[in-house]
């Protein structure tokens, strides 16, 4: 790895202040994840869609001083449009939906917080499963043990995380996809209170209430920070 080689000592709080002290810069951190994800996707299939130049276009627009400024991230390939990027929802059916053109409001706050979006994550089909295995993109293995599964619905963005693709990735959780993943792969995985992050503009709820949107990350303290700046 030739990008930024100390970056799987840090979390996405340790990322973040490395930007601020100028030791490092977004393009730096971009790239070191992006040749994660070159060199272990292939093992795990947890990335399954590569947006890289949607990330450095992000860079060089200029990136909003947020409290995860220049974090590289991955959305979930459910629940969360980011504009001019495709969602299948991990199905055939979804397969040739158009981008969306506009953000959720949730992928708003995620780009406001700083973090880079240069990727969307595997998911069962609909997320309607603690499995990751759809037909679309085939079956996402966890790093820890590439004969099991990472669990789901949100296996890809675990599967990215344990394997130091990134230090954090959006998740969504109805039945246990947030947890599930968080449990198998051995990361921080909370399911927000009803309603503390919003489906604006698309939905007011998730299945009644019962699904909420947030992350699976290295530590609590990304949990933390990214439930500040999504909330409400």
């Amino acid at each position: 790895m030739s990008a930024f080689e100390d970056y799987e000592a840090y979390d996405g709080m340790g990322l973040a202040a490395l930007v601020r002290q100028k030791a490092v810069t977004p393009e730096d951190l971009l790239e070191a994840a992006i040749e994660r994800v070159e060199a272990r996707n292939p093992t795990v299939n947890a990335v399954v869609m590569k947006l890289y130049d949607h990330g450095r276009q992000a860079i060089r627009a200029g990136l909003p001083e947020g409290p995860l400024q220049g974090v590289p991230f991955l959305m979930k390939d459910l629940t969360s449009p980011v504009a001019g990027v495709a969602m299948t929802r991990g199905s055939r059916f979804f397969a040739d939906t158009s981008p969306s053109p506009i953000d959720s409001e949730h992928a708003a706050r995620l780009k406001r917080a700083g973090l880079v979006i240069f990727g969307r994550t595997n998911t069962c089909e609909l997320g309607l499963s603690l499995t990751c295995e759809p037909r679309q993109y085939g079956p996402t293995r966890n790093p820890w043990d590439l004969s099991r599964t990472p669990a789901g619905s949100s296996g890809g963005s675990a599967a990215a995380v344990a394997a130091r693709m990134v230090p954090m990735a959006h998740a969504s959780d109805g039945f246990g996809s947030i947890r599930a993943p968080a449990a198998c792969c051995g990361l921080v995985g909370l399911k927000p209170t009803r309603n503390r992050n919003t489906f604006a503009p698309f939905a007011g709820e998730g299945l009644g209430g019962v699904s909420t949107e947030h992350a699976v990350t290295l530590s609590v303290r990304d949990s933390a920070a990214l439930l500040d700046a999504t909330h409400g």
